[in-house]
């Protein structure tokens, strides 16, 4: 969009009169019309000499525009200059010959670095990233490769902490806060894609700040958690696993975690919002891994079991269509204490509906600690029954 200069049409030359004498109205006329187009031609090199800034219709001018695009691209330079040399590449070494003790890398992600204190620095990546490795080697920005330790990790949260030498270290990623994300907002992810394309940038929106996802963690076609993510339409492809995703004051704001793998989809990529992993990441510092409390049962959801089942079997009422059926109960547990027993189906924890066995993990892991007592209601042979049970650490998969 160009200036709007407008050009100012020049008074006509007046004719010739063939007499000097003018009636005292036509010259009254004609003074006044040169009165006016003097004050019109004024009036439109004033506002020519505004033009640059602002047109008639005070639509912002070309140049503004250029001002603001550059300053918009400089802001987003700024934010990632800031956040770079924190973003690494992660390779997960393996053996894969019984005949050669050599580690080979099995495969690649990305990593943040987020603190460095007493000599060390320690990196957030994902669990996929590092899970079945003997070794991690760990890319800087300058290209220095560094071994890494496993701190730990969780698979629930597809968390990892990584300790290295902090003597190499120059630059550790600023924390924002991910519960002040907007639709719409800038966001901007960075990581090793492929596993070689070191400090790759995409930019794009947030799709969503608060997506809610199933998770299949054994790859048995069954949800058995779900994740609150920030959906993006920034470019995230294998390798990004791990790395950063900053806002426009290149603040770490999530961890690139997963992306929608099919045909014909593309723009959707999810991240682990920073205000969650942070309390994960210093349990994983402190404990090596994520105490959660355990009532000690393998559960399964109501609606995986066939509806003959539920009358013949569980001989469960027909108003009940919903919640957890216990399949394995731990031996020494609070469940098996309490009188807890396979093939019951609970219904409620404290009170509150447990529609699957999703909700049933869900509400212990987010609602209760170790320690805490539990009251649960249950299904037996069609009759309701309730036991109040105190929690323990969970020290296996079991809930």
């Amino acid at each position: 969009m160009g200036f709007y200069d407008e050009q100012v049409e020049q008074a006509p030359e007046q004719k010739k009169k063939r007499s000097r004498a003018f009636p005292a109205g036509l010259a009254g006329a004609v003074l006044g019309g040169l009165i006016m187009v003097l004050s019109i031609s004024l009036l439109g090199e004033k506002h020519a000499t505004k033009a640059p800034e602002e047109s008639a219709g005070g639509q912002t001018s070309s140049q503004s525009i250029k001002n603001v695009a550059v300053n918009v691209h400089s802001k987003m330079t700024e934010a990632v200059n800031k956040t770079m040399d924190a973003v690494v590449g992660v390779a997960n070494l393996q053996n894969k010959n019984l005949n050669d003790a050599t580690d080979e890398e099995s495969g690649s992600g990305s990593g943040v670095i987020y603190k460095k204190e007493g000599g060390k620095a320690y990196i957030v990546t994902n669990h996929h990233v590092i899970e079945g490795a003997n070794q991690i080697e760990v890319s800087l920005r300058d290209h220095k490769k560094v071994q890494a330790k496993v701190v730990g990790s969780d698979e629930l949260m597809d968390l990892a902490v990584l300790e290295i030498d902090g003597s190499k270290v120059t630059k550790v990623a600023e924390l924002g806060n991910s519960d002040h994300l907007q639709t719409g907002e800038s966001v901007i992810a960075i990581g090793n894609p492929l596993g070689y394309l070191e400090g790759t940038v995409t930019k794009g929106i947030v799709s969503t700040p608060e997506r809610t996802m199933p998770i299949d963690l054994n790859d048995d076609g069954v949800d058995d958690w779900q994740v609150d993510v920030i959906q993006t339409d920034a470019s995230i492809n294998p390798g990004n696993s791990g790395g950063a995703l900053i806002n426009q004051s290149g603040q770490l704001i999530g961890i690139n975690s997963m992306k929608i793998a099919q045909d014909g989809v593309e723009g959707i990529g999810f991240a682990i919002p920073i205000n969650e992993a942070k309390p994960m990441m210093k349990r994983l510092e402190k404990y090596g891994h994520v105490k959660r409390p355990s009532i000690g049962i393998s559960p399964i959801s109501l609606s995986e079991v066939q509806a003959n089942d539920r009358q013949q079997t569980l001989h469960l009422p027909e108003s009940v269509n919903y919640g957890a059926v216990i399949v394995q109960v731990e031996t020494h547990s609070p469940a098996q204490r309490a009188g807890l027993r396979e093939l019951d189906v609970i219904t409620s924890l404290d009170g509150q509906k447990i529609d699957d066995a999703v909700e049933l993990r869900n509400y212990l892991y987010t609602k209760k600690k170790i320690g805490d007592q539990v009251a649960i209601d249950f299904y037996r042979q069609g009759k309701k029954h309730s036991v109040k049970l105190t929690l323990v650490q969970n020290e296996t998969n079991q809930q």
